[in-house]
């Protein structure tokens, strides 16, 4: 139960940070811009598009890239000119119209995040310090094995991708010390309760 409460405190805080950093701080515009021209540009991708799924201006099949030849002529073709990372929806994007979806998806996703922080910030008789290290430690563990890899290969833009790392380590460390609290108030709790004599 412990950890239960401190993973639904914890995901109540992750929520909060992440609508404060998209709604009232800068960090969730860095790097996103609006594009010009829009319908013409979805025109075209739905063009050359094969439906719902990722894709990657400009790119070749996969089997290709192991022909030497053609894996040169493919980057000497490519050199110096735009590249896209696109998520292509055929059928629209349904949070336009409603968020709410979206948010109860997103509110159950950091809490979920939340109970497996707080189950391994309960692992052991930790400090506040030690626990908070924990969920701030897990949050730039996230960042490295999903944004940064982002970065690298798909050119994310740097300054995104920063920002990504200050919501995820910041959000982190702000719901690891309100768990960190709570798991902590417990412990006290527990070392308060007289132990018995073993009954003979």
């Amino acid at each position: 139960m412990r950890i239960l409460i401190a993973g639904l405190i914890g995901g109540l805080v992750m929520f909060i940070w992440g609508a404060v950093v998209h709604m009232a701080l800068p960090l969730g515009e860095m790097g996103v811009k609006i594009p010009a021209q829009q319908e013409a540009a979805l025109e075209a991708i739905g063009r050359s598009s094969a439906g719902e799924g990722v894709y990657m201006y400009p790119s070749m099949p996969m089997e290709d890239w192991s022909d030497a030849n053609k894996a040169k002529a493919f980057g000497d073709q490519v050199r110096g000119k735009p590249s896209a990372f696109v998520v292509y929806q055929p059928n629209g994007n349904p949070a336009a119209q409603s968020m709410t979806p979206n948010l109860v998806k997103q509110f159950l996703a950091v809490t979920a995040a939340a109970l497996l922080v707080a189950w391994v910030m309960a692992l052991g008789a930790w400090g506040f310090s030690r626990r908070l290290l924990i969920a701030g430690a897990m949050g730039l563990f996230s960042w490295l094995t999903i944004s940064l890899p982002y970065w690298n290969w798909f050119m994310f833009p740097l300054d995104f991708t920063i920002a990504n790392l200050i919501e995820q380590v910041v959000g982190w460390l702000l719901a690891g010390a309100a768990m960190a609290w709570w798991l902590g108030r417990d412990d006290r709790t527990i070392a308060q309760v007289p132990m018995r004599d073993p009954v003979v």
